[in-house]
């Protein structure tokens, strides 16, 4: 009876035996493992931190959904206040908030002028949160009117610029504004985008008399809409939001819930944290080749106890099971210590910068992002892992024995070959999946396994030409020479690790070259020094005849522009559209719209004919070529837009192609005259300046037009590509320091086969100095090893990462891409002389070892 209760548990204590004899053996302390554990830390690091930063942001602004928006509910509209049934409407359902946003220009008493955000908000503001000022004060007092002057709360930035301070004044439009406190936070700010100047908050009284609200004029007003305690749920802002789609269908007004405060950050975040994701797979598949090494040292040194065990008449699959848990096990230790830091990421970032941080963290540990990434650790210590492992199932007793100075190099076991290509299947698999946008993922995901391939291939041709080249006359050269392709040489690690490392950090310095290059270097001689913004159009002629006064040689270009949001082309909702990521923006929320009787400058026509000058048919739109293309338009299709409140549909009559790069004024939409007649509407202008203009020349038309237009807005455009030039590189400099991790990785790695090669690099070093080597040549002659080794891995990383970058600017970015030589020299120096130096530290204590010490243990 008791006979197979005791079979059972047999079986079951010899399929835990291979675990228990891995737990024994490392028990004695991780040895050798060091290497592995930080390179599998490393990345799990990365993917966890990211992982955990990107939950708790995606946490604090759902959390802080109200806030962030300003209300349950916002309902925005261009260029036209909402109307009394429309304003009624929404009274009904709650208290309401109306805000005004536009850009006007800030004049001092003695002409000093700059761009400001303008932002006119009313009594009920704010509905969430609360606006801190330096000093305090509260709103009715900051915005009252006193002494012929509004009040205001302003960016400190706006002080420091046109070296003001608090109760200075200054004017905006006819109205006088007296500067009452520095603005410390705003609670809504994160709904306002990228701003070009300062923020100015003010009333809406205030807006109202400065002359700004002109038919056409370019202000965005928002009615935030908070609803009674008692009827607040998702299930009633839901309810809400349909309602008044159904009862305005015509509004054109862009509808946003606190659950959606922001979509393009939230966009914006979920990309910037793809790419920290795959940055971490990188780490991890650097960190690879470290687990590789790590494995194949180890189970050299357990050669004689592997030997005893075969004696002893254990199996092939008996030692590949105990030394698998092992690394297993390892792996599990290293991601736990990954997981643990990566999770502590986000507290960190709180506590350390919360102050400062623009966006609303919530510091929580998710357990689903923690286990992914140990899960991403795990599989790849098995990925590199099984290769080694399966190896040593083949190496019989006598070979272990024997095989003193480097082991017997042969393919595994096919169900280890087998084993490796399935886990490196999920793991791709599991890259791809879970990140945010799956085609750039699997873009990532082919490019480092083909990068990978390559720079193995070049170790083996490296080795191979090494080892068929003539034999050196110099005894230094000819050693350095056979270092390169002798087996356990260090050549296929260090072009590996070295190689990954540093295509990634190449890739992120020439994209940020190119950006820099495209909004920098190629300006003076295409962009326009102005653009002018809310120009009426009963005042375009004297707006005309002033810039002929005050800037002779110049080229003014002058359209009339409405703003506009496309509804539905050939007769589908534009919700229902899936164009490519490319051309999502036209059909985001509202963009500029103009008519002509010509066809605009920067265009020509690719399909169809232009309407004549005299054209008065039915409304009809031109459409630019790359849009259609995405959209699959063709001429004859309709497209209908909402403008001001009314949906007007036009056939398509040409298609152009725009060239968007002279940064002049284009438009995706240009309409039939005719179409709009009666709407009101303002123009918007570029000034040229035929040498480039200079500061001096820009300060006069400045100061001029605040003059005699203080209603028209100038926006410099050196100054804007300078501030979108700041944010890149912000971006870019946060992807570089996340880029070095995966250099850190490729040092260590470095670090760690050079650690793993030191038995034979002392073994050579007694040999050669019995036979007379001196310290010297041996150190000339490893110099020369990894400086050859070193070179070949920063030519081909830096060719990779050019590579890459070349077609990331080129066909992502879609600009031309021009290589910079320097950054990436400058970098590939640096890996170079990091090369050399590990090298040669880890080689002293080689040389530094006694022969007759060596030689009494061998």
């Amino acid at each position: 009876m008791l006979a197979p209760a005791f079979d059972t548990t047999a079986r079951t204590a010899t399929h835990l035996l291979p675990l228990r004899y891995a737990w024994r053996e490392l028990r004695g302390g991780l040895r050798g493992f060091v290497v592995f554990i930080t390179c599998i830390a490393l990345g799990v690091l990365a993917i966890a931190g990211v992982g955990s930063v990107a939950a708790s942001l995606a946490d604090g602004i759902g959390n802080a959904g109200q806030i962030i928006l300003g209300g349950d509910l916002s309902f925005a509209l261009i260029q036209r206040e909402a109307s009394d049934t429309e304003r009624t409407f929404l009274t009904n359902q709650g208290t309401v908030s109306v805000a005004g946003l536009t850009r006007a220009m800030a004049r001092t008493g003695d002409g000093r002028t700059t761009l400001v955000e303008v932002k006119a908000v009313d009594d009920a503001y704010p509905l969430f949160g609360q606006v801190v000022t330096d000093p305090p004060m509260p709103l009715a007092s900051l915005f009252a009117q006193n002494n012929g002057a509004f009040g205001a709360a302003v960016d400190p930035s706006l002080l420091t610029r046109l070296d003001l301070k608090t109760g200075d004044r200054i004017t905006i439009g006819s109205a006088t504004i007296e500067l009452r406190a520095a603005l410390t936070s705003e609670p809504d700010k994160l709904t306002g985008g990228i701003g070009l100047g300062p923020r100015l908050l003010i009333s809406n009284a205030a807006l109202q008399a400065s002359g700004l609200i002109q038919p056409g004029s370019l202000v965005r007003w928002l009615y935030r809409l908070r609803l009674p305690a008692s009827d607040s749920s998702d299930q009633a802002v839901a309810a809400l939001e349909k309602q008044a789609q159904t009862t305005f269908p015509d509004a054109g007004w862009d509808v946003r819930t606190r659950s959606k405060a922001s979509p393009q950050l939230e966009r914006n975040v979920e990309r910037f944290m793809q790419f920290l994701t795959l940055v971490g797979l990188t780490t991890l598949l650097v960190g690879g080749v470290g687990v590789a090494n790590a494995v194949s040292a180890h189970l050299a040194r357990k050669r004689d106890s592997i030997a005893t065990m075969k004696a002893l008449g254990a199996t092939g699959g008996s030692v590949f099971a105990i030394y698998c848990a092992q690394m297993l096990l390892v792996a599990l230790l290293a991601a736990a210590i990954g997981a643990v830091l990566g999770a502590a990421l986000p507290y960190i970032l709180s506590w350390a910068f919360g102050a400062i941080i623009p966006f609303p963290v919530e510091p929580s540990l998710h357990p689903g992002v923690l286990t992914l990434s140990i899960l991403y650790g795990l599989l790849t210590a098995l990925a590199f892992a099984l290769w080694p492992l399966g190896r040593a199932h083949e190496i019989s007793v006598s070979m272990l024995f024997r095989d003193q100075v480097a082991a017997e190099r042969r393919w595994p076991r096919r169900r280890y070959v087998i084993a490796t290509a399935l886990v490196v299947a999920v793991l791709v698999a599991l890259a791809i999946q879970t990140t945010y946008d799956h085609r750039i993922a699997a873009i990532f995901v082919a490019s480092a396994i083909g990068v990978f391939i390559v720079l193995r291939l070049v170790a083996m041709l490296t080795m191979w030409i090494a080892r068929r080249l003539p034999r050196a006359g110099s005894t230094v050269l000819r050693l350095a020479i056979a270092n390169i392709h002798r087996p356990g040489s260090l050549t296929p690690t260090v072009i590996l690790s070295l190689g990954l490392g540093l295509a990634l950090l190449v890739t992120v310095i020439e994209i940020d070259g190119n950006l820099n290059r495209e909004f920098t270097a190629a300006l003076p001689a295409k962009a326009p020094s102005f653009f002018f913004l809310d120009i009426p159009a009963t005042a375009s002629n004297g707006f005309d005849a002033f810039i002929q006064e005050h800037a002779p040689a110049s080229v003014l270009e002058r359209v009339p522009m409405l703003r506009g949001r496309i509804v539905s082309v050939n007769g589908i909702k534009t919700e229902d559209l899936k164009p490519p990521p490319g051309s999502r923006w036209v059909l985001q929320g509202d963009r500029g719209i103009t008519f002509s009787s010509v066809v605009p400058a920067g265009s020509r026509i690719v399909a169809g004919d232009w309407w004549g000058a005299d054209y008065s048919g039915e409304p009809l739109v031109s459409l630019e070529n790359k849009t259609a293309q995405d959209l699959n338009l063709k001429i004859g299709d309709p497209v209908t837009v909402n403008i001001l409140g009314r949906n007007v549909t036009a056939k398509i009559g040409n298609l152009r192609a725009v060239d968007w790069e002279n940064l002049g004024i284009n438009f995706v939409l240009v309409f039939s005259p005719g179409t709009f007649a009666g709407a009101p509407h303002s123009d918007i202008a570029t000034l040229t300046f035929a040498d480039g203009g200079t500061p001096a020349e820009e300060t006069i038309i400045i100061k001029a037009m605040s003059d005699s237009f203080p209603g028209i807005t100038a926006v410099r455009v050196k100054d804007t590509l300078d501030t979108l030039d700041g944010i890149i590189r912000k971006l870019v400099l946060a992807l570089a320091g996340a880029s070095s991790v995966t250099l850190l990785a490729a040092a260590f790695v470095l670090g760690g086969a050079l650690a793993a090669s030191q038995r034979f690099r002392i073994y050579d070093a007694v040999v050669l100095k019995t036979f007379g080597a001196t310290r010297g040549r041996l150190l000339a002659a490893y110099a020369l090893e990894y400086l050859f080794i070193g070179l070949i891995s920063v030519v081909f990383g830096g060719i990779t990462g050019s590579v890459a970058a070349g077609l990331i600017v080129s066909e992502v970015m879609d600009f031309p891409f021009t290589w910079e030589a320097g950054p990436a020299a400058a970098a590939a120096l640096v890996a170079l002389g990091v090369t050399l130096a590990l090298g040669l530290l880890g080689t002293f204590t080689a040389l530094g070892r006694k022969p007759a010490e060596v030689l009494r243990n061998l």
